[in-house]
């Protein structure tokens, strides 16, 4: 009797804590068909399956569950409104949406994170294709730019930088930032993917200071030093054997008294562990994607290169992202 209260006990509790799932998954399917702006206005379920030609009886039950949620409320028998817009994702044509992160968690996180009983008893992995996801995780870092950028423009303000190397820079979202505020400073970004290396070109045209080069970091050597060198979302790119070979080249390219920038998440960081915990286990389930480092292992690369780390702080601090600064 007693082992059955006990697992009843276990079943209940597990139930509620599946409470926070349901919320996210209600909200990405909102913010997937964008069906809280067709709720903005009290509205029937009836009218919007018809409009956006939807299935009505699951539409129903998404309603039904954002009643429960409160993200709707009843405004007759027959119309619903949405409520409580400042806590729901905007709308998709919002860039800057926070809905992007729960598209990568419903659609890439958590079904990489289900794989794992099977690719437990496969000795197996998956493969990250960037092809397919690339355009996810590249909205996503734009969302990460907003809360990293003041932090990097501090970066800039106190190693008086006058020259930058983005090194994985991407469609070069943080030197377009960086060229309007400082416009005669020397920018150059590489990027191994030539499809982005040509997006990059395209998005900095009106910015004559900033050159993007496609090359391989492995094999790109700089004809000029920097004052600032930054990596940002690319150390779970590099196998943690060759991390330490990174740092050294990096500091190569750093003139004296500058500094290197990194933004990465954090393995077992003070802040955010939980999620930094689930990261990593996403990254593992890929054998072209590795973990994160440490804040130790930061360290140790930087003291291996004749670098020295001067700050480390939270860009998110529930989801364990960072910033290290490290001076030349």
């Amino acid at each position: 009797m007693i082992r059955e209260y006990i697992r009843v006990w276990r079943a209940r509790g597990w139930m509620k804590q599946n409470m926070p799932f349901l919320r996210s998954w209600h909200a990405y399917v909102g913010y997937e068909l964008d069906l809280f702006k067709s709720f903005k206005k009290p509205v029937s379920i009836k009218e919007v399956a018809a409009e956006r030609e939807l299935e009505h009886d699951l539409l129903e039950q998404w309603v039904e569950v954002g009643i429960i949620l409160k993200h709707f409320k009843r405004t007759s028998a027959e119309k619903v409104k949405t409520i409580k817009k400042w806590k729901l994702p905007k709308s998709k044509s919002n860039r800057f949406s926070s809905g992007i992160i729960l598209k990568e968690m419903m659609e890439l996180h958590i079904p990489s994170l289900l794989a794992y009983p099977e690719l437990l008893r496969n000795q197996s992995k998956q493969h990250f294709d960037s092809d397919v996801h690339g355009p996810t995780v590249a909205k996503t870092s734009t969302l990460l730019e907003q809360l990293a950028y003041p932090k990097v423009e501090k970066v800039m303000k106190r190693y008086k930088v006058d020259s930058i190397l983005d090194v994985g820079c991407g469609e070069a979202g943080y030197l377009r930032k960086l060229a309007k505020k400082f416009p005669d400073k020397k920018m150059v970004g590489v990027e191994v993917n030539e499809e982005v290396a040509d997006n990059a070109r395209d998005a900095v045209k009106e910015h004559g200071n900033i050159e993007i080069l496609n090359k391989d970091i492995n094999e790109y050597q700089p004809e000029d030093r920097y004052r600032l060198v930054m990596a940002n979302n690319l150390l779970h790119y590099i196998e943690p054997g060759e991390r330490a070979g990174f740092f050294k080249n990096a500091s190569q390219w750093i003139k004296k008294n500058g500094a290197l920038s990194i933004i990465t998440p954090i393995q077992k960081p003070k802040h955010g562990k939980e999620f930094s915990s689930a990261f990593n286990s996403f990254f593992m389930t890929f054998d072209n994607l590795y973990p994160v480092p440490t804040e130790k292992d930061l360290k140790s690369f930087a003291k291996k290169s004749g670098l020295k780390m001067v700050s480390i702080d939270p860009i998110i601090k529930e989801g364990g992202w960072y910033i290290a600064v490290f001076k030349k």
